[in-house]
């Protein structure tokens, strides 16, 4: 057994002195506003959207001089760090949206006028595409990867309380509870996202920026260190285009990640939507000694067009997967809140073992594969450098279960250890309060099915969206594979 191969199904094997997952977005923009603050030199931030008029912290939690929200913090590291240049990328469709509102157009046009704070829109990409990867780079020392952007609706605690108070929009509206991901990563494998990062700027249009020398910690002082000295493999996706090739390293590592499974696969995803991934995990439900596969997916997708895209695949998908599992192994669930309210995932968080951990920007579905720009970091225990390392995945796959269930670590790693992963959850969720409910099937009308088996809104490249409709779709790819059962 292998880990990630560079030029296969990643891009760049670094090392990374420290390493941690930050879980959900109430630690992640604490921890995030920490290290932009020890900036000497640039920040880069790569994002799918960004919101100007959000806070970082609370004010109550502000006690070191600097502003909260963001827009205002931008500005005043670069008027606090005279050698600071900040530089931000950000998909161009899903800029239009935060533009109209006032605050954000505000703050922009400030940030233009300031000479060391540069914003760009990056339409490189094909029709219908998006820029999906959540990156921030920090004097090539430190990085942010994972699935969280620094905008609306991403605020929330570990706790995920109804009626949660600091689960606000900028303008004072409520939102539901939201769950979510991403990883802190220091040392050269920092370098190599800011390598990718500095890519991605100048295939915006952007100035070509060489590599920053000369720092060596920007680690936020209050964020616990998961791993030293480990490998981190960078995995990326991006579409073909007239003067690009496509990426699919993405695609690749799920498929031999799931294929190097032994006893469980965990998986947290806002989508499971992939027909790839569907028959890669169809392969192993077919064995008879092949692993328990837990999914943790949103109980839908947010927006009427997600829903009629992702769920009425998801559906399609989960049915003929459930005609595969003769041996029950497999199992897609939904966490809800104490009250039942339903918990959104956001988080894309694939563990394999307690070998593979692996956080990032894709979705379990078509976009993620071929179409969007994506980016994930992968510890694998089977590469050298990483031996030993088993006990902290194992633990961090059991927190994140107990998180969902509002209980105690050891207690939820003690009945996983007696019982095994499926029948520990199906145990754990016989309790009041938090919980993770089984997925039920929903009856299909004919035009979410038309919509799903056609793959109209979830294409797998650019050259999809130009086939016709009668040479595509997601159900009639899969029959060969049902039929062969």
């Amino acid at each position: 057994m292998s880990g990630p191969r560079e030029g296969e199904d990643c891009w760049r094997v670094e090392c990374a002195l420290k390493a941690s997952m930050i879980v959900d977005a109430d630690a992640y923009f604490q921890h995030a506003r920490a290290a932009m603050m020890k900036a000497k030199k640039r920040i880069m931030l790569i994002g799918w959207d960004f919101d100007a008029a959000i806070s970082l912290i609370r004010e109550d939690e502000a006690d070191d001089g600097a502003p909260v929200v963001i827009g205002d913090f931008i500005s005043w590291l670069v008027d606090r760090t005279p050698e600071l240049e900040i530089y931000l990328l950000r998909w161009d469709v899903g800029a239009m949206k935060s533009m109209v509102q006032p605050s954000n157009l505000f703050t922009t046009v400030r940030w233009m006028a300031h000479s060391r704070i540069t914003v760009k829109l990056d339409s490189h990409h094909p029709t219908a595409a998006s820029h999906h990867q959540k990156i921030v780079v920090i004097d090539d020392c430190f990085a942010f990867c994972g699935g969280i952007d620094m905008t609306a609706d991403r605020w929330d605690t570990r706790h995920h309380r109804d009626d949660d108070p600091g689960r606000r929009h900028p303008d004072g509206s409520a939102y539901g509870p939201w769950h979510d991901a991403t990883t802190a990563l220091q040392g050269p494998v920092a370098a190599a996202l800011g390598e990718h990062a500095r890519n991605r700027w100048k295939g915006a249009g952007g100035d070509a920026l060489e590599p920053v020398e000369g720092v060596e910690d920007c680690w936020p002082d209050t964020l616990p260190v998961q791993f030293q000295d480990v490998d981190v493999a960078i995995s990326r996706s991006a579409p073909e285009m007239e003067d690009q090739e496509p990426l699919i390293e993405i695609e690749r590592l799920f498929v031999n990640q799931i294929a190097s499974a032994r006893r469980t696969i965990y998986a947290e995803s806002q989508y499971f939507a992939s027909r790839r991934i569907a028959e890669a995990i169809a392969a192993r439900l077919g064995e008879k000694d092949g692993p328990e596969i837990v999914v943790i997916n949103p109980e839908q997708a947010d927006g009427w067009l997600e829903q009629q895209a992702m769920d009425t695949a998801r559906a399609r998908l989960f049915e003929a997967l459930k005609a595969r599992d003769t041996h029950g192994r497999f199992r897609l669930y939904h966490p809800f809140t104490a009250r039942g309210t339903p918990i959104y995932v956001h988080a894309k968080i694939l563990i394999v073992d307690d070998r593979v951990l692996r956080v990032g920007s894709s979705n379990m579905n078509n976009r993620s594969m071929r179409l969007d720009t994506e980016c994930d970091v992968t510890i694998d225990a089977t590469l050298p450098a990483n031996a030993g390392r088993e006990e902290v995945i194992r633990n961090i796959r059991d927190d994140l279960i107990a998180e969902h269930f509002d209980l105690p670590v050891e207690r939820v790693a003690a009945v996983i250890a007696e019982r095994g992963l499926i029948a520990a959850i199906d145990q754990l969720r016989d309790k009041a309060g938090r919980t993770l409910r089984p997925y039920v099937t929903p009856d299909l009308n004919d035009v979410q099915a038309w919509l799903a088996d056609n793959e109209v809104l979830d294409p797998e490249g650019p050259g999809e969206m130009l086939e016709p409709i009668t040479e595509r779709g997601l159900f009639r790819r899969m029959r060969g594979w049902i039929e062969r059962g």
